[in-house]
């Protein structure tokens, strides 16, 4: 009997001691799940993008606007929901005006900033480069047009287009005849339209086709692109100048014209414009101008700007917005100047 006790104190202290290293392991284990859930919770929390808010303004050219608000759109529903970026069309000009005081942080643009107006920005304490970064977006093709029951001009040569759009070329009151350009062309005036002084696309048109010689007088300005798409598409006679995007999403109800630069009828398209491609005489770089004091003082505006040069910007947005991308390396730099901003 005594020994069956002894026995049974003795199957109590092995069970204690058991019960305690079991439970000094599991205690362990579970310190140690834990603290690596932790570990891993930072990790993930550092390496996720931070939430940002506020707005971001952009105004400027009217051509550039279909791309800059695609971009805007993914940025918002993709990357910062909390960012309302607001993109407006007043023109190229109109959107320096409001650029060079302040008024907003991107200037989109269709032609090169003139002089001028970075004299008006240094006037507002603004140099280029060092408060201003010029972007450049991508490829945009000048894109003549003309109404769908047009059969005859659908391949002009370069000078023919230059020389009808010249004040004072055929007639001294502008009234321009299709057979005064090709004498086989029917006998009817000429409509000439395209986007008003407020466009980069009027003043690339005017300065580097016209070579700054006065355009026809009977041309009618629009401020609007829409309205010329709608102009063109409802008269016979109607010829038009303005950027490939909006023709191509237009092709329904316009024709562009096959333009001869000497080698043969090119067509517009994202295979032939740029800088040293078949189109290239009318191919002309778009812009965005960023206040690069605003991207200091405001992460949203910095942030936006590295999204629109980045791989998912205009790199990959360009041609979904009828514009040609620009070789990657391009928007790389872009994006290096943007990480190195301090």
């Amino acid at each position: 009997m005594k020994n069956f006790k002894m026995f049974g104190l003795l199957m109590l202290i092995v069970a204690m001691v058991f019960t305690a290293t079991a439970c000094g392991s599991s205690n362990e284990s579970t310190t140690e799940t834990t603290t690596q859930a932790v570990s891993q919770g930072e990790t993930q929390a550092t390496t996720e993008t931070a939430k940002l808010e506020g707005q971001v303004i952009i105004d400027g050219s009217g051509t550039v606007y279909p791309l800059m608000a695609h971009i805007a759109e993914e940025y918002m529903t993709n990357v910062q929901p909390d960012v309302s970026v607001q993109v407006g069309r007043a023109g190229s000009s109109a959107g320096f005006k409001k650029f060079i005081p302040g008024e907003t942080d991107f200037s989109d643009a269709s032609r090169k900033i003139k002089d001028e107006e970075v004299a008006q920005l240094e006037e507002n304490g603004l140099k280029m480069d060092e408060n201003v970064l010029e972007i450049q977006l991508a490829y945009d093709g000048l894109t003549i047009v003309i109404n769908k029951d047009n059969t005859w001009a659908t391949e002009m040569t370069k000078d023919e287009i230059i020389n009808m759009f010249l004040s004072g070329k055929y007639k001294e009151n502008d009234v321009v005849l299709w057979s005064d350009i090709r004498p086989d062309w029917p006998s009817e005036e000429i409509k000439f339209y395209g986007p008003n002084e407020n466009h980069g696309t009027y003043e690339f048109f005017a300065e580097n086709i016209l070579g700054k010689e006065p355009m026809v007088t009977t041309a009618n300005l629009q401020q609007e692109y829409s309205t010329l798409v709608d102009l063109v598409s409802k008269d016979k006679n109607a010829i038009a100048y303005f950027g490939y995007g909006y023709y191509e999403s237009n092709k329904d109800k316009l024709v562009a014209v096959k333009v001869d630069f000497g080698n043969g009828p090119v067509a517009p398209d994202l295979t032939t414009i740029g800088s040293d491609l078949a189109y290239a005489p009318f191919t002309r770089l778009v812009y965005t101008y960023l206040n690069l004091d605003y991207a200091k003082a405001k992460p949203e505006v910095l942030d936006y700007a590295k999204y629109v040069v980045s791989n998912e910007g205009a790199l990959r947005l360009a041609s979904e917005n009828g514009f040609a991308p620009l070789p990657e390396s391009v928007y790389a730099n872009y994006q290096e100047i943007l990480n190195n901003l301090k």
